[in-house]
């Protein structure tokens, strides 16, 4: 949730942040009554109590003549007092409701507008001159490492089995990215993969994205999209301790989306589709460490596909494509020969205090309690990361490159060469 402080104190504020998205800043005028209204109620049922207190407290003092007069206001006070509490839990529940609407303020740095606005701020490496690509589809393929159509007929389109060198690739990346979160200084977790209502929606990723999560609803549960979800959930409803933030945890988790909106959009091989395994750092920091948080996010990120030996650029999201807990996010596109153009393959967003606002999480501040700031970033999405190993290095003779980084986990293979 934003801060209500900044509503209050600059709502045009606010409205520009909902324009840059290409939403409705009509939202913050909801928001802005919903907590005029709440603040209203609260104060008349306060105030209603004050006098029921007083009066019932007269009653001992009130001689005999005046007390049925004060036993009946009395009477008449207790039936406000009810009906202001009901209505002070009306405008509470109408206050979350808009308060909910209404996504993170993007940064006035985030460009404006959407998906297609985002603005390059780097480009590292030459992208490999490879004639006549074939994907990673045809490749895996042939190296007997991805199966999409017996995942078809098991689990339905857009799913795959990794099988032989493609099981161990996946295997080695996930060692590798926890490895290389290790010596950052996270502390790994194993995520799971179901969580809560409460933690789905303190997350944000219900509302707008609803239509994207898997719910089980005999069990009231949700299939998360990344473990960047039971990761924020991990210290709800708790103070944190200001001398120990940061605090850092690098999740590994499967990670299910539905794709609503997708047709037709990458069916063909492992780039887009409803599972996938994922290694997410996740920080909760100071408010004032938010920003620099978020760059050293990036270049381990960035660290990362260097180890990998891939050729990228790195994008700054528009406001539109921020998704609602985000006030400034950067992908991480590396190049695909086949396709001859870069795809996304990890993504750093800075949350600031959004998602602990909504799930309760705060720290000691010099000045009195207040919520911390989280982040996320993705060091490895398997599936997309191996469609673009095979693509990116893929060589003449068929064979695929395997970075130098990779090849502990390996056992040395310097070259995956397909099945005779």
């Amino acid at each position: 949730m934003i801060d209500l402080r900044i509503l209050r104190d600059n709502p045009e504020l606010v409205r520009a942040s909902q324009r840059a998205r290409g939403a409705d800043p009509a939202s913050v005028d909801v928001l802005l009554t919903a907590d005029e209204s709440r603040r209203a109620a609260v104060s008349r049922a306060d105030a209603l109590r004050a006098e029921q207190k007083a009066v019932s407290n007269s009653v001992r003092t009130a001689s005999p003549e005046e007390r049925p007069a004060v036993l009946a206001k009395a009477k008449e006070l207790a039936a406000e007092v009810k009906q202001a509490e009901a209505e002070q839990a009306e405008a509470e529940r109408a206050l979350r409701t808009a308060h909910l609407a209404v996504p993170n303020i993007a940064s006035p740095a985030a460009p404006p507008g959407g998906e297609n606005d985002f603005v390059v701020l780097t480009t590292v490496g030459e992208p490999p001159a490879v004639d006549q690509p074939r994907d990673h589809l045809d490749i895996g393929t042939e190296l007997r490492a991805i199966d999409t159509e017996r995942g078809a007929k098991v689990s339905g389109a857009r799913f795959y089995f990794l099988t032989g060198i493609g099981a161990q690739l996946e295997l080695a990346l996930v060692n590798l990215a926890m490895a290389k979160a290790g010596e950052l200084g996270f502390t790994p977790v194993i995520a799971p993969a179901l969580v809560k209502p409460e933690t789905m929606e303190g997350t944000g990723f219900l509302g707008a994205h609803a239509a994207e999560v898997y719910r089980l609803a005999e069990d009231e549960l949700y299939l998360v999209g990344t473990s960047e979800v039971a990761l924020a959930g991990y210290h709800s409803a708790e103070i944190l301790e200001l001398a120990d933030l940061p605090l850092r945890y690098a999740g590994f988790s499967s990670c299910f989306r539905r794709e609503a909106g997708s047709y037709g959009k990458d069916t063909r091989g492992i780039i887009r589709v409803h599972w996938f395994d994922k290694v997410e750092m996740f920080s909760y920091v100071a408010v004032d460490e938010a920003e620099d948080e978020h760059q050293r996010l990036l270049g381990w990120e960035r660290e990362f596909l260097d180890s990998l030996e891939l050729s990228y650029r790195v994008i700054d999201v528009a406001a539109g494509d921020l998704g609602s807990s985000a006030t400034r996010k950067f992908d991480i596109e590396a190049w695909f020969p086949s396709q001859g153009s870069y795809r996304e393959l990890t993504s750093t967003s800075n949350c600031t205090t959004f998602q602990a606002r909504r799930l309760n999480i705060r720290t000691r501040y010099p000045d009195g309690l207040g919520p911390v700031a989280t982040l996320n970033g993705t060091l490895c999405a398997v599936s997309r990361t191996i469609a673009c190993l095979l693509d990116h290095h893929q060589q003449p003779d068929g064979s695929v490159y395997v970075p130098a980084a990779l090849r502990p986990w390996l056992g040395g293979v310097e070259l995956l060469t397909p099945a005779r």
